[in-house]
């Protein structure tokens, strides 16, 4: 099912595995014992666990499922095991200090170094080699360092401090700053933007089975038939849903969704979880431990998706299902109509992700302007699908058609249903994991992640 392993490769993924570690140990570098726990919240895990538990998948995978090694720490299942310890106990259990968490996840890296030191003729387990539990554990810690930088946000903690550690040429402050630095009065209005006109024909949504590695969610590529519509080429603004916030967006229930009402009022929701008013006309939003001026032509982010929908409502727009959003993304019209059969890996094509395509991997510690990077358009026109916010979409995240369980079980099917997917990725998400298939997915209350949206003509 997977490419087979070699020496070389292990060697390549292991070195994969710790720039991965370094990245996550330069995420909570600054943070006291007491921060890595933090208060008890229903969002965010106690950092000393959620650290840990990255070490303890990977021992999982690769050490102990796939070569048959002893566990390192006979109590690791009970302290880390996700699928069995209920969030809100975790908070209660003895964890280690962030010392010994770290010694700890050192130790998980160096043993899985020496095995990929070492040649092995274990054969695949149920069709799956080594290569591919490499990577599921690659990518799950890919998928942490995402959260442990919004739980730094959600608690209010300082930015991070990225770069510092030896090898850390992968990330890169050289990236454009948040302003074009076009002047602000030379530069065309994103409230008359227009539209990216997308054509009907069938399309094959997902992954193929020939496609490098891939989530279980995405597999595999089947055919959907799609009307013509029109995408925003940009995401939504910050000044935008200001003015849905000061037209009382939030005040008028016929603009949202009976369950999206019981959330702004449960909430007490009057505005995006991190704004404040400092007077008429004058909103401040918290990034990290800063509040700083909105910024107009950069994304709003940190919205849930009935604030997105109302939004839409508003706006008498509404969101993208998640296949006109991978249509956007990754097709390419053809001559005589509709789609060609190839699918571009990435909006501009199949190249990996550049600075000047995509805002990623923390480069701009926060998000550019919507406008920015023209040469990560798709091949409609639709401007940063990869990078800077998460795009909530209408689709509630289930099945693809025939969907079967990777080894790791619990990554997909307990969640079909009452989530929603999004897609595209972040300023926070690594390249090697994003790709124009890649399904994110949250319940739709959460506004802690780094989450905005587009939206399409009714």
């Amino acid at each position: 099912m997977q490419d087979q392993l070699t020496s070389a490769s292990a060697i390549d993924l292991s070195s994969a595995l710790h720039e991965a570690r370094e990245r996550t140990l330069e995420l909570i570098s600054d943070l006291t014992d007491e921060q890595m726990i933090g208060p008890r919240l229903h969002i965010v895990n106690p950092l000393r666990w959620e650290v840990g538990h990255v070490a303890w998948f990977q021992e999982r995978w690769i050490l102990r499922h796939f070569r048959k090694r002893a566990p390192v720490n006979p109590q690791g299942d009970e302290l880390y095991d996700s699928a069995r310890i209920a969030h809100d106990t975790r908070w209660d259990l003895p964890l280690p200090t962030k010392a010994q968490v770290i010694d700890y996840v050192q130790e998980i890296l160096r043993r899985i170094q020496e095995e990929a030191a070492v040649s092995d003729a274990s054969q695949p387990i149920e069709g799956y080699d080594e290569a591919y539990f490499f990577r599921l554990a690659l990518f799950h810690e890919y998928m942490h360092a995402e959260a442990f930088t919004y739980t730094r946000q959600t608690l209010g903690y300082p930015k991070p401090k990225m770069g510092t550690s030896e090898n850390a040429g992968a990330i890169s402050h050289s990236f454009p700053a948040r302003s074009t630095g076009q002047p602000y009065r030379d530069r065309p209005s994103l409230q008359q933007a227009t539209d990216a006109e997308i054509p009907a024909g069938t399309f094959l949504l997902g992954s193929s089975p020939d496609s490098h590695f891939v989530f279980d969610n995405e597999q595999w590529a089947h055919p959907v038939v799609i009307r013509p519509f029109l995408m925003a080429r940009f995401a939504v603004t910050q000044a935008q849903f200001r003015d849905f916030v000061e037209d009382g967006g939030y005040q008028r229930r016929e603009l949202w969704t009976p369950p999206g009402w019981h959330w702004r009022e449960s909430a007490g929701a009057c505005h995006p979880i991190y704004w404040r008013k400092q007077s008429p006309g004058s909103w401040m939003r918290r990034h990290f431990d800063e509040w700083i001026p909105l910024e107009d032509r950069l994304p709003v982010i940190h919205v849930s998706w009935y604030e997105a929908d109302a939004y839409c409502r508003w706006a008498g727009r509404r969101l993208p299902t998640e296949a006109e959003w991978e249509i956007a993304a990754s097709a390419e019209p053809a001559s005589d109509g509709g789609f060609r059969q190839s699918k571009r890996l990435f909006p501009w094509g199949g190249d990996p992700p550049t600075p000047d395509r995509a805002n990623l991997e923390w480069r701009a510690m926060g998000c550019i302007e919507v406008d920015a990077l023209p040469a990560g358009d798709s091949a409609f026109g639709c401007r940063q699908m990869i990078g800077n916010v998460w795009e909530w979409t209408a689709t509630n995240f289930g099945p693809y058609p025939g969907f079967s369980p990777g080894p790791y079980k619990e990554y997909s099917e307990p969640w079909f249903g009452d989530h929603k997917v999004l897609r595209g990725g972040c300023w926070t998400t690594r390249p090697g994991l994003i790709r124009n298939t890649y399904r994110n997915f949250y319940q739709p209350h959460r506004c802690d992640v780094w989450a905005g949206f587009r939206t399409c003509a009714l």
